[in-house]
């Protein structure tokens, strides 16, 4: 019985939101930037639909929590591909209106550090 039940186990990843991304960034960059602080189960870069053309954001997802808060930490706020990449715990779709991206992360004090 303990056997069925490790197997039906879930695994949960954490998803991670990387906006601010060069529009040359493919999917390929976001897993070699996030590899060197542990798995990266999954790597996609959001692409507009009428021009095919990247939307500068996307999404990463490693099953090690430690690791991805490590991610995180060391590379929010640094440079990729000539541009200076904000880098969150990505919040559920459910609390974003349809078709919107999702919201910038706040600092501490509440303010947006994109403004």
């Amino acid at each position: 019985m303990l056997d069925l039940l490790q197997q039906n186990k879930t695994t949960f990843t954490m998803n991670i939101f990387v906006s601010s991304l060069s529009f040359k960034a493919r999917r390929e960059d976001l897993e070699q930037l996030f590899a060197p602080y542990g798995e990266v189960s999954s790597a996609r870069i959001i692409i507009n639909r009428d021009t095919h053309r990247s939307r500068g954001y996307g999404f990463v997802e490693m099953p090690d929590d430690a690791a991805a808060e490590k991610a995180i930490a060391a590379l929010n706020g640094s440079e990729h591909m000539g541009r200076t990449i904000n880098v969150a715990v990505a919040t559920s779709k459910a609390n974003h209106p349809q078709g919107a991206a999702p919201a910038a992360p706040q600092n501490p004090a509440g303010e947006n550090p994109q403004q």
